[in-house]
């Protein structure tokens, strides 16, 4: 399934690489299904979006997939796309940016015509073919309607769709230069948070996570004189203080890293999607790796 990385370091920049895949070496990796794209959103010191992203459709992208990828930010996101709608190509490969927001998805949302009767004139925000892409773009209708607020702009449009859409999963991780929200709805996937001290529970170690299914990696020096909170798609590493978000929560990480979890969809979607209901390959995607 997609693999999903947020990382807040708020309010300091922080230096941060990420290997978003490893080359194969071993039988076992060689027999999981290869990931459909990369990609890595941070923001400049102006508070500009930068991406890094390329679908992975042919052996010349190797060598994108396995390079390091270094960025200073407050906040990082980091995805990995195993394709479920829309082709493998750039404009379907996350993160997406809209409204100087970054966004990333794991998940399946069906009915893309309601949705996108939905959009209005946000439709223009979308270039891709993606439901993530544009359940993003009702998330950014929702947050302008909700006079800026994210929190209520993510929860409208979770609401919205859960009410009115099949959906699967709606996963999410949302970033901005200073902060960072992450959905868990349903109960389908797991998403964990982590609060990391400076130094992590030991004290004194620099911030070094390995995603064995997600084949995320991801290293930071300064954080081991920087707290933290980390949003993954699962454990990445020993430390105690991981925790899987409930089905429905939605977790904000503030400007003073202030972290604050609400549940904000109590009730199942009205109409939930199986793996049975869901194309070959599109129920592939969401399988675990």
């Amino acid at each position: 399934m997609c693999r999903l990385f947020g990382l807040s370091a708020a309010p300091q920049r922080v230096h941060a690489t990420f290997w978003l895949l490893e080359a194969p070496d071993s039988l076992a990796a060689q027999s999981r299904r290869e990931p459909d794209g990369t990609g890595l959103g941070v923001f400049d010191a102006d508070g500009a979006p930068r991406i890094w992203k390329q679908p992975l459709a042919a052996y010349a992208d190797e060598k994108f997939a396995y390079e390091a990828k270094q960025g200073e930010s407050v906040t990082f996101l980091a995805h990995i796309r195993y394709a479920s709608t829309g082709g493998v190509e750039p404009r379907n490969t996350h993160p997406f940016a809209q409204h100087g927001r970054l966004f990333a998805h794991n998940g399946v949302i069906g009915d893309l015509p309601e949705l996108e009767a939905r959009l209005g004139g946000y439709r223009d925000l979308v270039e891709g073919d993606t439901d993530s892409e544009r359940f993003f773009a009702l998330v950014t209708r929702e947050i302008d309607e909700h006079d800026g607020d994210v929190g209520a702009g993510i929860t409208a449009a979770a609401r919205w769709a859960a009410a009115h859409l099949p959906v699967y999963a709606l996963n999410l991780v949302l970033t901005t230069p200073s902060e960072l929200w992450a959905l868990r709805y349903p109960d389908t996937h797991d998403l964990y948070f982590l609060p990391r001290a400076p130094g992590g529970p030991h004290g004194d170690r620099h911030l070094e996570h390995a995603s064995a299914a997600g084949r995320i990696r991801a290293r930071s020096g300064s954080l081991a004189s920087h707290r933290a909170v980390v949003v993954a798609s699962e454990r990445m590493d020993e430390d105690p203080g991981w925790q899987n978000l409930q089905p429905g929560q939605l977790l904000h990480v503030g400007p003073g890293q202030v972290v604050t979890r609400r549940t904000v969809l109590e009730q199942p979607p009205r109409h939930p999607l199986t793996l049975d209901d869901l194309g070959t390959h599109a129920a592939a995607s969401q399988q675990g790796r």
